[in-house]
C-alpha cells in the first residue's frame, strides 16, 4: 500500500540554467562564489527522483533570495538538483517508479564505474556532477526513506562524519555503516571516505518520502548546514529554523547487511525503521529455509525494506547503539 502523499513536487524548471554569479555550465547546478577565501560547500537534492523533500528545501532556499540578496559569506556554494530526469517522471499514482531511470545514481561513485565503459542516464549525470563533488570540501546530500522512520543521518564509514553531525546537532539518530554493498555512494567518494582527509559529508534521511514532516526536516537541516559551514549569517539562519534540536543524539554502528536470497524473503513480524530487538538469537526474517537471527542484544533494524525482496537486494542493516 502506497503511503499518503502529503507533498507536491516543486517546479524546478526556473533553476535549469545558471547564469551570472551562479553560472556553472551544467543544467540544474548553480555555483555561487563569494570572491573570498573559504571552503567549497555543496548541497544536493534529488539524488533519487521520488524524494521530494530535498527539492522542496532547495526551492525554498532560492525563494529566500539565494543568488540575489543571499550569497555565501565566504568560499563557494554549489547547489545541485541531481536526477532531474527521474524527477520529471514523478507521478503520484506510481511514486516509486521515478526513483531512477536506468540505475541508482547513488551507487555509481567509484572511479571504476564513473570512468568505466558503462552507460546509463544516471552515469551520464554523475559524470556531469563529478567535478563539483570532487572539489567540495563539505557536502550535504538530502534524502528520504521508503517506509516510515524517524529522521536518520548517514554519517558514512568514518567517525569524522558522526562528529560533523554532532556539530550540526540533528537529527537524533546517527549512523556509521559499512558502505552500501551495491556500489559506492557519493557521500563516501574520495576524501569524504578518507579518515585522514579534512573533507566531510553528510547524508540525511529526512523521514518517509512523502510526509510533510520530511520537508520540514530537510529545510531545517539545510539551514543548519549552511550556518555551520559559514555560508550564511547565524542571525539569518536562526530566524528561519522551525524545529527544535533533539534532546540527545545517539550513534548506531552497523556491522551487517542482510540481503535477500530469493523473492521469498520476508520479516517474521511487523517491523519499522530503528526498531530494536531485545534478545540475541531472535529470529526476525526468513528466506526459504534460511532463518535470520540477531547476533547480540538490542539489535537495531536500520531501514528495513518492506518491499518484496529480489536476490541480492539489501533488506535490512543491523547495528547497535554506541555506548561511548
Amino acid at each position: 500500500m502506497t503511503p499518503t502523499i502529503e507533498l507536491s513536487p516543486p517546479d524546478i524548471t526556473p533553476y535549469r540554467t545558471s547564469t551570472g554569479t551562479s553560472a556553472s555550465g551544467v543544467d540544474y547546478v548553480h555555483l555561487f562564489d563569494s570572491g573570498r577565501p573559504g571552503p567549497v560547500v555543496m548541497v544536493q537534492a534529488l539524488t533519487h527522483g521520488n524524494e521530494l523533500c530535498g527539492a522542496i528545501a532547495l526551492d525554498w532556499l532560492f525563494k529566500q533570495g539565494l543568488g540575489r540578496s543571499l550569497l555565501p559569506l565566504h568560499g563557494q556554494l554549489v547547489i545541485s538538483f541531481a536526477n532531474v530526469e527521474a524527477f520529471a517522471r514523478f507521478d503520484a499514482a506510481d511514486p516509486n517508479a521515478s526513483r531512477c531511470v536506468d540505475e541508482d545514481l547513488n551507487r555509481v561513485w567509484h572511479d571504476s564505474v564513473l570512468f568505466g565503459p558503462g552507460d546509463s542516464l544516471e552515469l551520464r549525470r554523475a559524470r556531469q556532477l563529478q567535478p563539483f563533488v570532487d572539489r567540495a570540501d563539505l557536502l550535504l546530500d538530502i534524502h528520504s526513506m521508503q517506509d516510515a522512520c524517524r529522521p536518520l543521518m548517514v554519517c558514512g564509514m568514518q567517525d569524522k562524519g558522526a562528529a560533523f553531525a554532532r556539530e550540526l546537532g540533528m537529527p537524533g539518530d546517527l549512523l556509521i555503516d559499512t558502505g552500501h554493498p551495491s556500489g559506492l555512494r557519493m557521500r563516501d567518494r574520495g576524501g569524504f571516505g578518507d579518515p585522514a582527509s579534512p573533507k566531510n559529508a553528510l547524508l540525511i534521511e529526512c523521514g518517509q518520502h512523502w510526509e510533510q514532516s520530511s520537508a520540514d526536516v530537510a529545510i531545517d537541516c539545510l539551514v543548519r548546514f549552511l550556518k555551520l559551514s559559514g555560508m550564511v549569517d547565524a542571525q539569518w539562519a536562526d530566524a528561519r529554523l522551525r524545529l527544535a534540536l533533539p534532546a540527545k543524539q545517539q550513534l548506531i554502528r552497523v556491522d551487517r547487511a542482510v540481503t535477500a536470497l530469493s523473492a521469498d524473503f520476508h520479516f517474521l513480524q511487523p517491523v519499522r525503521g530503528l526498531d530494536v530487538i531485545a534478545k540475541a538469537g531472535s529470529a526476525f526474517a526468513q528466506d526459504g529455509d534460511t532463518v535470520f537471527k540477531t547476533s547480540y542484544d538490542n539489535t537495531v533494524l536500520v531501514m528495513p525494506s518492506l518491499k518484496h525482496g529480489k536476490p541480492g537486494n539489501t533488506m535490512v542493516r543491523l547495528g547497535r547503539f554506541d555506548a561511548s
